[in-house]
């Protein structure tokens, strides 16, 4: 693959990192504001059409049962977890663009970080939007690696 080709990717790859990392900022700012019983309605509401086809709709069952367990402690992790873990990502991103030598080795050990508690959580859940979450974060890893390498060559890596 080209070098072009490459930081196309990278680029592209940044992009969506960067609109992973609003949604998470967006959604972690909304549970702040919205209670658990809007969010149990919310769920009953969106559920109920696919439920009233199919009651043992797998994934309307799990929304629903999801949003019964949730406390207001657990809601309230989630919107802490979902900030800090969308402004890590936007300031990534951030340095990334803006070719900040610092960034490219801080996004891969963060990132890493973040890939071992995803297969982590994976091996609980067997979620496949957490396996896809995951790849994406490695493909974006050997992006930013490629990218790294290119801009700074071997030397400056190994200082």
């Amino acid at each position: 693959m080209s070098a072009v080709s490459t930081h196309r990717l990278f680029v592209v790859g940044l992009m969506l990192k960067g609109v992973n990392a609003f949604a998470e900022l967006a959604g972690g700012l909304l549970l702040f504001f919205v209670s658990t019983s809007s969010i149990r309605t919310l769920v009953s509401l969106l559920t109920a059409n696919e439920l009233s086809e199919d009651p043992k709709d797998f994934v309307a069952t799990q929304l629903r049962v999801a949003a019964e367990a949730l406390s207001v402690n657990s809601k309230d992790f989630f919107a802490y977890y979902l900030l800090a873990h969308g402004l890590i990502k936007a300031l990534l991103v951030i340095g990334l663009l803006r070719e900040r030598a610092w960034a490219f080795p801080v996004s891969l050990w963060v990132l890493a970080g973040f890939v071992v508690y995803q297969v982590y959580r994976y091996s609980l859940t067997h979620s496949l939007a957490l396996a896809l979450l995951t790849l994406f974060d490695l493909v974006v890893m050997v992006l930013i690696w490629r990218e790294w390498r290119s801009r700074h060559g071997k030397a400056y890596m190994t200082d």
